[in-house]
């Protein structure tokens, strides 16, 4: 019966944390692939996240040639492979229709911080090591270039993912951006190198920011370190409303990014939240996140 309901629940959800390749790091399947599982499984939409490339020009090219039934979502990510906070990228990737902006991970002054004992998001091969990117100055000021940076994401009234950046860097950034109009905020697994705490992520949803916890993290080889009562723990702190469950998966050596929410779908099932809290934290919430029940050209209308 459990696994029936599992079935149920997924059709329609919607990942927008899907790291499949081609990828300089170690990618367990394709873009293609994780195309025809998401199809397989009934999900309404995925979201391609490389860490060094933005994947946007790729999935265009996809949806024309593969004409898949489900939504291609990408985003631009601000690393050092992509000029770092570079405007001039989030512009190309605006263009070509990307729904996302993440500030620095790889490259994050604080993710570097936290790989000091051992490489976080290890590659294939080895390559230059990451210059450390901040959104705030040496007094903790927002930068003019990420202000910038602000101001096209409101206009494409597009979402602001905060990366890799440690929550003091997010609490000035966030302020910011909804100065500057910016309605759609999202921070990228908030108790995993951002360091977030319960009443850090209170006050986040508080200010209409999105939660998304990772379902690597209790479905990967991390696994065994995240409990059944950890997760209770995070989606509490921010409540169901502003909860979002992304795979964060498709690395080799991991499950899938289908079989990932399996996993957690079932832990949330465990842990006794009714079907309409699960399909908000799989679906609803990332939908209204993404404006996928709204007309594109009115989301675009002001950048146009």
């Amino acid at each position: 019966m459990t696994d029936r309901r599992i079935d149920d629940l997924l059709i329609g959800a919607i990942d927008l944390h899907c790291h499949s390749g081609p990828s300089v790091m170690p990618r367990s399947l394709n873009h293609v692939q994780a195309i025809h599982e998401a199809e397989a499984a009934g999900l309404r939409a995925i979201l391609f996240k490389d860490h060094y490339y933005s994947v946007t020009p790729v999935a265009e090219l996809l949806k024309e040639t593969m004409k898949p039934k489900i939504e291609l979502l990408t985003g631009v990510p601000l690393n050092n492979t992509s000029g770092g906070l570079n405007p001039y990228a989030v512009e190309h990737g605006f263009k070509l229709g990307a729904r996302l902006v993440w500030m620095p991970t790889f490259s994050a002054a604080n993710h570097i911080r936290h790989s000091h004992r051992r490489q976080f998001l290890p590659t294939k091969e080895k390559m230059l090591p990451p210059t450390a990117l901040s959104v705030v100055d040496a007094k903790g000021a927002l930068l003019d270039e990420v202000k910038v940076i602000l101001d096209q994401i409101a206009d494409y009234d597009a979402i602001l993912s905060a990366g890799h950046l440690h929550i003091s860097e997010i609490w000035p950034l966030f302020a910011e951006a909804k100065k500057r109009g910016v309605k759609r905020l999202m921070v990228n697994h908030p108790t995993f190198l951002i360091d977030c705490n319960a009443a850090d992520m209170k006050e986040l949803a508080a200010m209409g920011a999105y939660l998304e916890h990772s379902c690597c993290m209790w479905a990967g080889v991390q696994g065994k370190h995240y409990t059944l009562e950890s997760l209770d723990v995070v989606i509490k702190a921010g409540g169901v409303d502003s909860t979002i469950i992304g795979s964060d998966l498709g690395q080799v050596g991991n499950p899938s990014p289908v079989e990932g929410f399996r996993h957690v779908i079932g832990m949330c099932i465990e842990l006794g939240y009714s079907d309409d809290d699960i399909r908000k934290m799989i679906s609803t919430n990332a939908a209204r996140l993404v404006g996928l029940d709204e007309p594109r050209q009115a989301r675009s209308a002001a950048a146009e």
